[in-house]
């Protein structure tokens, strides 16, 4: 028994592990019971693998669920009825589109579906008359952020569900059953729009001006330089929304007039749940008390990616010897 005892002291005292032994990413840590809870709660429905077509996904009940979601939103928005095939109209085609949405640190955390139009087709003057889509300036967002910082308050986000099929359409449009879910009793017959489709020529400028109108409803004044920016007075405070397609961010020196903002927008819209503020336009974002840190590592990390970088040798950027660093007080 005594050559045992030694070993078992070295074993015990030990503070280094092979790291070829190791499972997962090591600069993540140690996954504690409540954190493989939380992983299990949102990960245990999800496919990890994007289907090519509508018959791959078929074979994957996770992606069927995704599907029957996706069709349960055009029965809820009322997007779509079937009417006889026009003989003087052309009719568009449609198709399903697969994606995994990633989170911030490039997790899976949904299976995304998308019966989009295949909007090339559409043939201006006759399916469309104007089309444009607004965009969010990079050097907005930091100055609302740093205005956030400024005046001490935080700044939250929501999605809104299937934002593109609340947009009211102008023009008359058909477009043909979705492929693999066509009514066996009427399979001749099309989809007259009532409301727009995914890929559209005209849904961003119809989404935009449903948005629009339902805001200065409800008293918000759309900036002169930014037409994605809005902002609210109520006394001495302020409420500040910035929308970039589906996507709202919005914060306010009074916390109050986000949460009104939050409920009578549930009331128009289906939205997800208020969540604060971290990743918008590929920026990662952490509210601090005192700072608001920005970075855009997984934007990196994607660009990597893209050009197959992974596995290439690292360098070291040299900076000036004559610089001088100061405290940033």
């Amino acid at each position: 028994m005594a050559p045992i005892l030694p070993l078992l002291k070295n074993w015990r005292f030990a503070t280094s592990h092979p790291k070829e032994f190791i499972i997962g990413d090591i600069s993540k840590g140690v996954i504690t019971c409540s954190k493989l809870h939380d992983f299990c709660g949102h990960f245990t429905f999800i496919s990890h693998i994007e289907p090519k077509n509508i018959l791959e996904a078929e074979g994957d009940s996770y992606w069927l669920l995704a599907i029957k979601e996706e069709l349960n939103q055009f029965e809820r928005n009322q997007v779509w009825h079937l009417v006889p095939r026009p003989h003087d109209r052309p009719t568009i085609c449609t198709k399903w589109i697969f994606r995994n949405k990633l989170d911030e640190s490039g997790n899976d955390v949904r299976n995304k579906v998308r019966l989009v139009a295949q909007g090339y087709t559409q043939i201006e003057s006759i399916d469309f008359e104007v089309t444009f889509a607004p965009v969010v300036r990079l050097e907005i967002i930091r100055i609302t952020l740093a205005f956030a910082s400024y005046k001490d308050f935080k700044r939250f986000q929501k999605d809104v569900k299937s934002a593109f099929l609340n947009g009211f359409i102008e023009e008359e449009v058909y477009v043909d059953q979705s492929p693999r879910f066509v009514d066996p009793t009427q399979s001749d017959f099309v989809f007259k729009l009532d409301k727009d489709l995914y890929d559209l020529k005209q849904v961003p400028r119809a989404w935009y001006e449903r948005l629009l109108t339902f805001l200065i409803s409800n008293s918000f004044v759309k900036s002169k330089i930014d037409t994605t920016l809005f902002t609210k007075l109520v006394d001495s405070n302020i409420l500040i929304v910035q929308i970039y397609v589906d996507n709202i961010i919005f914060g306010s020196t009074n916390e109050k007039l986000c949460k009104d903002f939050e409920s009578y927008m549930k009331n128009e819209f289906e939205m997800s749940m208020m969540s604060e503020l971290n990743y918008f336009l590929g920026l990662q974002i952490k509210q601090k008390s005192d700072e608001i840190f920005i970075n855009q590592a997984k934007y990196t990390r994607e660009l990597i990616k893209k050009f197959g970088f992974e596995g290439a040798k690292t360098s070291k950027t040299l900076i000036a010897t004559t610089t001088k660093l100061d405290k940033d007080e």
